[in-house]
Formats: structure tokens, C-alpha cells, sequence
């Protein structure tokens, strides 16, 4: 879209965080159509990456961002972002003036530090405190754009930023605003109180914000994005579209029309059309190259392995970048990214039939992880004492050899999958190897076949075409 002006000074960036422990994370939302800018240079991606390079703090990667945003415009539709360093969590929502305005609307508001928020894909910063100066930030016409443009008309102590400037609709509430609802049932005792907002009943929104029923771990957060709505009644597990063998997915698109009326599909916090994903640690108790971990995996979360890249790290690892050229459309059998798909699409169609052993390896790596951090920073620590160079070193290749050792389990969990349930059968497995019988050929096969359920359904479906007569 253009240039701007290098930084004098810019820090260490991998992926989503940087060398201070400042952590960005986004979610598009859209809102009003005419208040996008196309002839902006910034795009939420770049302003994202940009604030991670010249931002020691979360209060300064949103001056530095909304500062670039209003100089050289931005070329995005509304957006959320996650704005995190060691001591502070802020969510703010950013809007363009529609296009060649090289402007922005925009509101801060730090989570408080016994609070959790989410966000997806719909604006959830409602009113906000304008006299809060320590907690609250927002742009000086952010309530006199909207008054301008016909979006609100009232005094400044009822302007709520989401409805003025993303009014929600069907989907933004049950495409959106659920998935943050699934996350306030699972650490709350308020599901039910938040239900019918998200059911169409009540137009009264959720919180922004809400305390935990116990102090979250950040195996509770890794585990949380593998959500399906499992165990509520939401949950997309048990009816006919799951199948068979109960599979939590929906094929996009989420609309569809039959004889004239139209349907939806849930959409819950994990989809198989994640790219990748990714649990941000931050700890002030902690020197920054130690303190900050961003848990990473590729593809689904709900079947990706959280490996530890440390904040300091200087190389990526080479199963997490474009190896052998590979991208969206090239694959490669080096490739994170590849493998993982290759290992999920295996899983979709016999679901639950096959998750069982993609858990059990999930479970194992992500303990042995989080089991050995202790330990690695403990060497990191008294490394980072004597000599920097030596600590950076040693937390880059400790980034380095976790992403490997993920890549080459999920690559040797994809080999045995193929053998256990190849064709619609079942191998016989003890202690970890597939069995064999006395003369040393392998074992019978299971046989499964259908659900019973699902058998039922079937001949209800069929009638008396296969019946045994």
C-alpha cells in the first residue's frame, strides 16, 4: 500500500511477540462498511508487527499504533486487538473514517488484573468511563465522528462504541459473540445468565470483562481454543451433522439454503480453517528473554501441539517457515503446517474413532513441555547472569529443537494412523506396537463399523431396502 519512515530503533519479533514480552493479537470484526479506508497505507497486519518493533510497553504499542494509523491511514475494516506487555492486558477497537481520511477511531480499555476478557470477530467495547485516564484510552472525536455521521445521537455517558460503530447482527452474535460467550460458561458460572443474549432473547450484551471462578493456568487458555461447545447446549457433537462419529466441524460456509429457507452452522472457538495459533505468556516476576513464551502451533488448535518459542529466539524453526517453498498450496512433508493438516484430515471423517490417539501424543508433548520449563529457565537464568549471547543462544535453540521434535512425533503419529484404521478397520495395538500373533503375522483386525445411533438413523432413512429377508 506504500512506505513509511524506518524506526531509528527496533527490537526482536517473533511472531506475535517481541523481545519485552509485548504481545499483539487481533480479531477482524468489520462494522460499518463505509468507514473503511482503501486508500490507507496500514493494514491491521502491519500495524500489528510495526508496534511490536518499536514498543517496549502495551500502552506504547497503542500510541504507536493509533499515532501511524492517523499519519498514514489505515487500510483495514474494524478490528480488536490484544495489546499485552508483563503487568498490563488492553483490548482496543479501531475503526477507519471511510476512505482517503487518513483517520482513525478508536478505544483502550485495560483488563483489570483478576479479570479475563474475549473477543471474536465482533466489537465487545461497549461504554466506557471517558474520566478513567489510567484505564481507559480512546480517540478525542471518537464519540463526535459518530454524532457527525448519524451513528449516535445521545449524551457522551451512554455512547457505546460497538453500537455505534458495528451494530450486531444474527451473525455477529451467533457467529461471534457465542464462541466469547463459550469461554465466559467454561470459567464462569454466568453461562446461563449470558445464554440468551447470545439465543436472540435479550439484546443485553455480556460483559467485557469478567472474574474467573478460579486462577486460570495457561494449559487451561491452550486447551479453551480447542473448544467445540462440548458438554452445552450448543454443542454441535451430537446431532445429525456430526455424522457417524460425532466430528465437532461444519463445513463453511456457515449459511446454507434449503427449499428456500436459509440454515447456519455453530461456529465454535476451534475451526479447521485455523492457520495457526497461539497462547502468549508473559511474566514480570521474570528477566524479558525468559518471561516471555508464545506457546505456538500450526493449523487446528484443537489437534496442534503448543510448542514453547521463547521471546528472545533469533531463528525461527525450519518446520515453521516456508520450507521446500512450501504455502497454502504446496505442500511439503517438512512443513509444520503440512503435516498437522495431513494428521487432521485423517481425523474429520472418523472423529471419534481417532481422537483418542491424537490426544494422548497432544497430552504428552504438552506435559513434557510444561513440565521441563521449570528447569530450562532455570539454566536459562544463571546462563543470562554470566553472558546474554550464551541465554539467547540457548532459549533459541531450545525453540528451535521442541519445534522439531513436535514436527517429527506428528509426522510418525501420521504413519501409525494409517496403519491402525486403515480401510474403515481397526489394528490391534499393546504398549505402543501394533500386535502380532503367535507365528509372528499381524494380529486379527477390529472391525467397528457404524454407531449404533447412527444405524438406527440409517434404516429409519432406508426403510426395508437392506433388510435381511
Amino acid at each position: 500500500h506504500g512506505a513509511i519512515p524506518e524506526a531509528p530503533v527496533t527490537y526482536n519479533v517473533i511472531g506475535n511477540i517481541n523481545e519485552w514480552q509485548v504481545t499483539i493479537g487481533e480479531t477482524t470484526y468489520g462494522g460499518r462498511e463505509e468507514m473503511a479506508d482503501s486508500t490507507g497505507i496500514m493494514d491491521y497486519g502491519s500495524l500489528i508487527y510495526v508496534a511490536l518493533q518499536r514498543s517496549k510497553t502495551a500502552r506504547e504499542a497503542i500510541k504507536v499504533m493509533t499515532t501511524i494509523a492517523n499519519t498514514y491511514g489505515y487500510n483495514s475494516e474494524g478490528e480488536t486487538f490484544t495489546i499485552c506487555d508483563p503487568n498490563e492486558a488492553w483490548i482496543m477497537e479501531m475503526m477507519g473514517k471511510g476512505a482517503g481520511s487518513k483517520g482513525v477511531v478508536w478505544v483502550a480499555l485495560r483488563i483489570p488484573d483478576n479479570a479475563v476478557c474475549a473477543h471474536a470477530n465482533q466489537s465487545r467495547i461497549g461504554k466506557f468511563n471517558m474520566k478513567d485516564k489510567k484505564n481507559v484510552m480512546y480517540a478525542k472525536d471518537v464519540v463526535s465522528f459518530a454524532r457527525e455521521k448519524g451513528y449516535f445521537n445521545g449524551v457522551n455517558k451512554d455512547f457505546s462504541f460497538s453500537l455505534a460503530y458495528a451494530p450486531l447482527d444474527f451473525g455477529a452474535r451467533r457467529f461471534c459473540e457465542a464462541r466469547v460467550w463459550s469461554y465466559f460458561n467454561k470459567f464462569t458460572d454466568n453461562g446461563k445468565d449470558y445464554l440468551p443474549y447470545i439465543e436472540g432473547k435479550t439484546n443485553t450484551p455480556m460483559p467485557l470483562f469478567v472474574k474467573p471462578k478460579h486462577k486460570l493456568s495457561v494449559q487451561d487458555v491452550k486447551d479453551m481454543m480447542r473448544d467445540h461447545y462440548e458438554g452445552t447446549p450448543l454443542d454441535i457433537s451430537n446431532d445429525f451433522g456430526a455424522g457417524p462419529y460425532k466430528t465437532p466441524y461444519r463445513l463453511s460456509p456457515l449459511n446454507f439454503k434449503v427449499d428456500g429457507q436459509e440454515y447456519f452452522n455453530e461456529r465454535p472457538i476451534s475451526t479447521q480453517q485455523s492457520g495457526f495459533v497461539f497462547v502468549a505468556q508473559m511474566r514480570a516476576h521474570k528477566p524479558d528473554p525468559i518471561g516471555g513464551v508464545l506457546w505456538f502451533g500450526v493449523d487446528d488448535a484443537n489437534m496442534a501441539v503448543f510448542t514453547p518459542v521463547y521471546c528472545c529466539a533469533t531463528k525461527v524453526p525450519v518446520c515453521y517457515t516456508r520450507v521446500d517453498g512450501a504455502d497454502y498450496i504446496t505442500f511439503s512433508w517438512n512443513s509444520a503446517f503440512w503435516i498437522f493438516n495431513w494428521v487432521s484430515n485423517m481425523v474429520y471423517p472418523r472423529y471419534d474413532l481417532m481422537i483418542g490417539d491424537v490426544r494422548e501424543a497432544q497430552k504428552e508433548m504438552e506435559t513434557t513441555f510444561n513440565n521441563a520449563q521449570e528447569g530450562i529457565e532455570e539454566m536459562a537464568a544463571k546462563l543470562l547472569a554470566k553472558d546474554k549471547n550464551a541465554a539467547v543462544d540457548f532459549l533459541t535453540n531450545y525453540t528451535n529443537m521442541t519445534a522439531q521434535s513436535t514436527f517429527d512425533t506428528w509426522k510418525q503419529l501420521g504413519t501409525f494412523l494409517i496403519v491402525k484404521y486403515n480401510d474403515g478397520v481397526v489394528k490391534r495395538v499393546k504398549d505402543g506396537k501394533f500386535e502380532r500373533n503367535s507365528i509372528g503375522q499381524p494380529a486379527g483386525v477390529m472391525r467397528p463399523g457404524y454407531p449404533k445411533e447412527f444405524l438406527q438413523e440409517y434404516v429409519k432413512q432406508t426403510g426395508d431396502r437392506y433388510l435381511v429377508k
